[in-house]
């Protein structure tokens, strides 16, 4: 993976989605379109001056403007749901020199007040606020859900065991330990259709695969139960495999040797859609069905934009986990 072309994708996608909710009618806060304009217009100068570096400096600027201040953010409503006012307040001031902004300002007197007038305190829950999060937000990611939590141990233990053995970017390595080699499968070698899965090309790879299962990974897994959510992961990615195998003997694609969980990230993804379509009687399900419909839009984007990527292997665990998803019955939606 390019690493100047995915900080340049991220320094694109992320501001055009960030415009597109601060416009839609109704949003409650536009403090972050001139953030949004600022890294567009980096990333857009850079990649007229210097393409070989857009992508890292369009990066360090959503970095700045557009994470820092929506992670930091987050903490504030955290901490004045817990009632420190002082610390949020100290925390938003913080902020408005990356993000001034007076939905910011006013948030920062109202703190300061609330701190300084005990009289007027009151719970969080009443107190009106651009950036207040549900509990369920802030509850522990891998409460109920042990499955993600080993699944992600799996592929780090799988990964320090390719560095042991010589390191993800020899050919040779990958092939001993496993990775996918459609015409070897062909040929008797089945395993490789499920040890592929947990093994990645670099710290990058990896490192986005597991964030991408740690945040859709847990809800999932409390909604359908811990075994169903390993199995649905581990047969959409066998789906993955099979379908870049089919595909490859099709002549549809070319044959390579391919690694990596995003197959069955696909297909959490995918099986979430199956899920909340057969389901969508369920609060929020519409909305959730959209929010996925966005990743895959974005998935596919990303694919069709960057070299050495299996969209293949994207697509074809995105229709199993689908088709999974149609099947799984709610224990918790």
């Amino acid at each position: 993976m390019n690493l100047n072309h995915i900080f340049f994708f991220l320094a694109v996608v992320s501001p055009l989605l960030v415009l597109a909710r601060a416009w839609r009618p109704g949003a409650p806060y536009h403090g972050w379109r001139l953030a949004a304009l600022m890294v567009l217009a980096v990333a857009a100068v850079c990649w007229i001056l210097c393409p070989a570096a857009a992508g890292y400096i369009g990066g360090f600027a959503w970095l700045l403007l557009l994470f820092v201040p929506a992670v930091g953010l987050r903490k504030m409503a955290q901490l004045a749901a817990q009632g420190d006012y002082q610390a949020a307040g100290r925390l938003g001031a913080g902020l408005q020199i990356l993000h001034p902004s007076a939905e910011l300002r006013g948030q920062v007197r109202l703190f300061r007040h609330l701190q300084s007038n005990p009289a007027f305190r009151t719970n969080f829950s009443s107190v009106p606020t651009n950036y207040a999060i549900p509990a369920s937000a802030r509850r522990n990611p891998f409460q109920n859900a042990p499955a993600v939590l080993i699944l992600i141990a799996i592929n780090v233990l799988a990964f320090l065991l390719e560095i042991s053995a010589g390191g993800w970017n020899d050919p040779d390595v990958l092939h001993r330990m496993g990775a996918l080699e459609p015409y070897g499968v062909v040929k008797g070698e089945y395993w490789r259709l499920l040890t592929a899965l947990f093994l990645h090309g670099g710290f990058l790879h990896l490192g986005f695969n597991l964030f991408a299962l740690y945040v859709l990974g847990p809800p999932l897994e409390r909604a359908i139960g811990s075994i169903r959510f390993a199995a649905c992961y581990l047969i959409a990615g066998l789906g993955s495999s099979v379908g870049v195998v089919a595909l490859t003997t099709l002549g549809f694609v070319q044959a390579a040797q391919v690694i990596g969980a995003s197959g069955c990230i696909m297909g959490v993804v995918g099986a979430w859609a199956g899920f909340l379509l057969r389901h969508r009687h369920a609060p929020l399900a519409n909305q959730r069905l959209g929010n996925i419909g966005l990743i895959v839009a974005i998935q596919v984007a990303f694919d069709l934009s960057t070299p050495q990527v299996s969209m293949a292997a994207h697509m074809c665990g995105l229709v199993a986990g689908f088709l999974l998803g149609l099947i799984l019955a709610p224990r918790d939606l």
